[in-house]
């Protein structure tokens, strides 16, 4: 097997990250939509679960329509093809939460972790092995981190009996270069496992960056339909399938069908696809969690202060994912200031 005809593996997060945009709201019919086409163009695997992952339902950072079980069930029923995954951050979900998960049917397990905090997914990855499952394991916010770091720390991750490790560009932060430098320590630190890769799109190069973890070593790479997620959205997925495939990368899925998939969700799960409007754009800029959005907007608003200006002050602060209640907090200070 040559570097250009090296398979890739794409992951779905469509019904898990997408959700954030739309406050957690989708519906039994919504998923099962979208199931049912993502299984049709045999897409590996498709994440489903609140924006934050298992347990994560919560007046703080939002309730979603449904309970976990109930997401995972109503997906479970329609895939044949591909396999169920689901996403945890400890803190917000627990054992319990990971055990239900897997009587409902999931396959993959990805316990996620702030970049430098390896060491809270130790239990659930073992956890997730006891139970028979696929278990994954991805950095957050890793821009926050040097390639150095972020080795070591899935280096750790493989040793806790990960099958898979990795990092999101939680902020839509990154450069293809940046990309490139952190995944081929990854890489090289991870042994065996194969190295994930998730981005974001708030300065319009997810596509890119995607190509560039491939380049470097990535063999799973995320991507959501239309880009459906946080923020300026996800790694589209019909586009990076495409690309993918033109470069000689196999996917396995199917594009015709995929495209069907694409259309699907537009239609069925999204008001309109992501953009990257100029508060996606400064959230990428100021390194900031791209599901702050929807509550800085609020915020803001509510308060005649500008969302920019709390998106670099979130950022100078190294705001991440769960520090929600920063942002009323920034918001009074910088309207005191005004």
């Amino acid at each position: 097997m040559t570097a250009d005809d090296t398979p890739v593996i794409v992951y779905d997060p469509t019904l898990r990250d997408g959700q954030h945009a739309v406050r957690h709201s989708l519906d039994a019919a919504q998923l099962r939509a979208y199931a049912r086409a993502a299984n049709r163009a045999r897409i590996p695997v498709l994440e489903v679960g609140h924006g934050n992952g298992l347990g994560a339902s919560s007046l703080q950072i939002g309730r979603a329509a449904l309970t976990d079980d109930a997401m995972l069930r109503a997906v479970r029923e329609e895939l044949t093809h591909t396999r169920l995954a689901v996403f945890m951050a400890p803190g917000w979900g627990r054992s319990a939460n990971l055990r239900d998960a897997v009587e409902c049917g999931a396959d993959v397990v990805r316990i996620a972790a702030h970049c430098t905090e390896i060491d809270v997914t130790e239990r659930h990855l073992g956890l997730a092995r006891e139970l028979g499952v696929e278990a994954q394991a991805v950095l957050l916010m890793s821009h926050m981190a040097d390639a150095p770091r972020l080795a070591e720390q899935c280096a750790t991750a493989v040793g806790f009996g990960a099958q898979a490790v990795g990092i999101m560009d939680s902020a839509g932060h990154y450069l293809p270069g940046d990309v490139s430098q952190r995944i081929a320590a990854i890489v090289a630190a991870a042994g065996q496992a194969p190295v994930i890769f998730h981005g974001h799109n708030n300065l319009g190069l997810a596509v890119a960056n995607s190509i560039a973890a491939v380049d470097a070593g990535a063999r799973i790479i995320d991507a959501s339909a239309r880009g459906f997620g946080a923020g300026a959205g996800n790694t589209q997925l019909e586009v990076l399938v495409a690309v993918l495939e033109r470069l000689g990368h196999p996917t396995g899925i199917d594009l015709r069908a995929l495209l069907l998939a694409a259309d699907t969700a537009q239609e069925h799960l999204m008001p309109a696809p992501p953009t990257i409007d100029s508060v996606s754009l400064v959230s990428g800029l100021a390194g900031v969690f791209s599901g702050f959005k929807p509550p800085v907007l609020a915020a803001a608003e509510g308060a005649g202060v500008d969302p920019i200006d709390v998106f670099f002050e979130l950022g100078r602060r190294q705001a991440v994912a769960g520090q929600e209640d920063l942002i009323p907090r920034i918001v009074r200070d910088l309207k005191d200031a005004s």
